[in-house]
């Protein structure tokens, strides 16, 4: 699998990232965006791999950072002159997605854009306990398979995990506060890429919400994954104290997110 972050920004769109959004190519071609904040679709149109109508789509969750790119993709599948989507490709989200983001694309709060002649919409499904991608709910996206989890956050939020048919797999938080779902979740993965957004170790900061770079190693140590990419920082986040903070959990390889990083698994 290739694995291209579009976007990494934690919170809002940076000088230099767009807000959340990564794209994953599978062995067999299949094209999957990762969330689409604010920014993501220029990043694609600077990322000659991307096609935005050639891809599923994946959401964690509605907040704006994570989605609001998504009626600008809708523009682009439906009339761009000479490169429009020409089948209707799976988009996975929340239970609130569909109506969130026809609500977003409409002309009028009572209007919504039906956005079902562009895209099939599924729901997250979740499994519980410990990983086992022989009983856990799964969806199928060409020869992709995609298992999701709850996430803990201030509004419906899931982990979602894609497997690739050789075996391969990468976990994507989203937005999460620290859980034992996670590590549990994410066992064995190649890549857990995990958002750090409350720095070293969190401190005061509020609960519920989100990680810090602490409990990010922790739960790659817990889960024995190979890689860990630290995400979701914001602009006036410290990235040095967020490694440092995973680093005094996980001895594997940990690296920091940037614009335009592609990774390769």
């Amino acid at each position: 699998m290739e694995l291209i972050v579009l976007g990494c920004s934690g919170s809002v769109a940076g000088p230099e990232s767009a807000a959340s959004g990564y794209f994953l190519r599978g062995s067999s071609g299949e094209n999957v965006l990762l969330d689409m904040g604010p920014g993501v679709l220029a990043a694609i149109q600077r990322t000659p791999e991307v096609d935005p109508s050639q891809c599923h789509v994946i959401f964690s969750h509605m907040h704006a950072d994570h989605c609001l790119d998504f009626p600008s993709l809708l523009v682009w599948r439906r009339y761009h002159p000479t490169a429009p989507a020409t089948v209707r490709h799976k988009l996975i989200g929340p239970q609130m997605a569909q109506i969130h983001l026809q609500r977003a694309g409409g002309d009028y709060p009572d209007q919504p854009d039906n956005i079902e002649d562009t895209f099939d919409v599924l729901v997250h499904q979740v499994g519980e306990g410990d990983f086992d991608a022989t009983i856990w709910p799964v969806y199928e996206v060409g020869e992709l398979r995609v298992f999701s989890a709850p996430a803990v956050h201030t509004t419906e939020s899931y982990l979602t995990r894609i497997q690739d048919s050789d075996g391969t797999s990468i976990v994507y938080t989203g937005d999460t506060a620290p859980t034992d779902v996670l590590p549990r979740f994410a066992r064995g993965a190649d890549l857990l890429v995990c958002e750090a957004t409350w720095g070293e170790c969190g401190g005061d900061k509020p609960e519920g919400m989100h990680m810090a770079g602490c409990d990010a190693g922790k739960a790659a140590r817990e889960a024995g994954v190979k890689t860990l990419l630290l995400t979701h920082i914001p602009p006036w986040g410290d990235e040095e104290a967020t490694f440092r903070g995973a680093r005094s959990e996980f001895e594997g390889e940990i690296l920091i997110a940037k614009s335009g990083m592609k990774l390769i698994f």
